[in-house]
């Protein structure tokens, strides 16, 4: 998600708002006369334990778009990830050191553009045999701004030695990280007319992480965009037969949403019988997934697909498709 640091309350939501719509940089171009991605905004570090980083920038929204991103620790490239990602956590650090983070996009040539301006964060000491968590977060409140953003504030945790990083979750997806020393952040990067239900827990320098504060419901104002584009397309549904027994196989294109795609939720019949979630980088193009029915034949059966999406709710159910076993 793409954040913005909060201030006070009515300096926080213009803030947010004027980033995304009136902070970006015009374009370069090559010494070819190629158009090159604009060095990316908003970018924020913070310290997420003793020996990690959570890194976040905006997405670039002007053209060209980014193909992917570069994350540099001083003039060391550490992390690459796709275009549609905007956060990294940078892990295996150094704790008790200051490091310096930057951001640069390539566009689909691989041609790098500019870097992003400099940002700082130090880890804390590190914490022999803590194993106590912080307390849970005080009750938290939230508005929404507008349809794609809401603003969040929560009392402060408690730990022995001090909290970190605060998570903050949509369901049970971690959606947003801040600095130990923050208590408010605006989430951004929402869909217009969704429900959502936000909690926050605390995380300290060994990486114990607090139980869940309550939970802050909210709903987006309409827009829009009400989320029909949200639902995976090309979906195929067949089955086949092993060692005596059949299995529905799966084809589908995820959507195309801000983010990244890493579960999906298939439904059976007219309700969920599994999820399926990747491992690593999710696969470019078409998925594939299979899974067992049983072993009789000639039974009908009708399956659906919908993706997770990266603000933390589930999409739009894809075309239900009817399979027959024993039959090609």
């Amino acid at each position: 998600m793409r954040r913005v640091p909060p201030a006070v309350p009515r300096a926080l939501v213009c803030g947010a708002l004027l980033v995304l719509t009136s902070c970006g940089w015009g374009a370069r171009t090559s010494g070819q006369g190629e158009r090159l991605p604009a060095a990316p905004l908003g970018v924020t570090a913070a310290a997420g334990s003793a020996t990690s980083v959570h890194v976040m920038w905006n997405l670039a929204t002007e053209d060209p778009r980014a193909t992917r991103y570069e994350v540099y620790r001083g003039t060391t490239k550490v992390k690459e990830v796709p275009g549609s990602e905007h956060m990294v956590d940078i892990t295996r650090l150094e704790p008790s050191t200051a490091y310096v983070f930057t951001v640069r996009a390539r566009n689909a040539a691989g041609t790098p553009g500019p870097l992003s301006k400099r940002v700082r964060a130090t880890t804390p000491a590190a914490v022999a045999a803590d194993r106590t968590p912080p307390t849970r977060p005080g009750t938290p409140h939230g508005k929404a701004v507008g349809s794609r953003a809401a603003q969040l504030s929560w009392a402060k945790s408690v730990d022995g030695r001090g909290v970190v990083s605060y998570d903050i979750y949509q369901g049970a997806s971690k959606i947003h990280s801040v600095g130990g020393a923050q208590t408010a952040t605006v989430v951004t990067g929402l869909r217009p007319g969704t429900a959502y239900a936000f909690t926050v827990r605390a995380r300290d320098a060994a990486d114990n992480v607090s139980p869940a504060s309550d939970t802050v419901r909210l709903t987006t104002a309409p827009g829009s965009d009400d989320g029909r584009g949200t639902a995976p397309t090309g979906f195929r549904a067949t089955t086949h037969r092993s060692d005596g027994a059949y299995s529905i196989d799966l084809a589908w294109i995820a959507p195309e949403v801000d983010g990244v795609i890493t579960e999906y939720q298939i439904h059976l019949d007219g309700r969920p019988v599994t999820s399926l979630v990747w491992g690593g980088s999710p696969p470019h193009g078409t998925s594939t997934y299979s899974f067992y029915v049983g072993r009789e034949a000639d039974v009908t059966h009708r399956v659906r697909i919908r993706a997770k999406l990266p603000d933390g709710t589930w999409g739009g159910f894809s075309a239900e498709r009817s399979v027959t076993t024993g039959r090609r």
